[in-house]
């Protein structure tokens, strides 16, 4: 299987920086793993690496979405295989968890979602008669009979001819990847965050915000949402920054959860002093074996 460096961690653990320097030792080429990087316009508020940081390292799928156009997982997943099996060493680097695990498993996604008619279809009945029907199209299914979304949308992809239980069996490597978790401790994180954050609101990230929204486009993502409130008068600044720091732990440790559990990495402290020694000695290994 071809060999994917994956370099992961929360905001502000370093991945950009770090993934550059790597880049020019192995001479890979980086792939955006971040859902909001897609978009274009979204530099500020996303972190996005800027056109003078790249270091002739060529850098994919960035930019590439203009802001309010659907982009789904399912268009990330078949856009991002066809980049991993055209470079020679490729790197994707990023914090979107599913995005990742899309990229490197053999996951099955359903480009549209559950319709508006298919629900109507089936409202009269209970859950408990939804769950029925659901185990005899599909006998191997896991869900939560409590929740009728779930139900719905599991019978719908049985009745498509896309069980849920044949995804979860398929749920297999396509590639080798090695994944790098650069790990921050939490009260440093949030130092960061703060830092951070404070430095992109000198950069324009309200100004980016007013922008979008100008061009009637609101963005539901961590610090474009809570911007938003705070120039519709609900919030006040501070509020806002309060929000965003909060909600990027949150998420932070949500990812943290989802990287270890599901894909195995290497954790590395991301403040480590060898870190970019350690990070190569590790990645060189990688590509050494057979």
């Amino acid at each position: 299987m071809k060999k994917v460096i994956v370099i992961v961690g929360p905001t502000g653990s370093g991945k950009t920086s770090l993934s550059i320097r790597l880049a020019k030792k192995i001479n890979a080429e980086i792939i955006n793993g971040d859902s909001v990087q897609v978009y274009q316009g979204l530099d500020i508020g996303s972190a996005k690496i800027k056109e003078n940081e790249k270091e002739n390292i060529p850098h994919h799928l960035f930019d590439i979405v203009k802001p309010g156009k659907p982009y789904s997982v399912y268009n990330f997943q078949k856009d991002v295989r066809k980049k991993i099996n055209q470079i020679k060493v490729p790197m994707i680097v990023g914090g979107t968890g599913l995005y990742i695990k899309a990229a490197l498993y053999q996951y099955e996604f359903i480009e549209k979602g559950r319709s508006q008619d298919f629900d109507d279809q089936y409202s009269s009945y209970s859950n408990e008669e939804l769950y029925q029907m659901l185990i005899d199209l599909d006998p191997d299914v896991v869900i939560d009979i409590q929740n009728r979304r779930r139900i719905l949308r599991a019978l719908e992809q049985a009745v498509l001819g896309h069980p849920r239980s044949s995804k979860t069996k398929k749920d297999n490597l396509l590639y080798n990847p090695l994944i790098i978790y650069l790990d921050l401790d939490r009260n440093l994180q949030e130092e960061r965050l703060k830092k951070r954050l404070e430095r992109q609101l000198e950069e324009g990230f309200i100004e980016e915000v007013i922008k979008l929204d100008q061009q009637n486009i609101r963005i539901n993502a961590i610090g474009y949402r809570e911007l938003n409130q705070y120039l519709d008068g609900i919030i006040t600044l501070d509020e806002a920054k309060e929000l965003i720091i909060k909600a990027s732990k949150r998420l932070a440790k949500k990812q943290k959860t989802f990287f270890k559990n599901q894909m195995s990495p290497v954790m590395l402290d991301a403040l480590s002093p060898s870190l970019e020694d350690d990070t190569y000695r590790i990645i060189k290994a990688f590509l050494k074996e057979d």
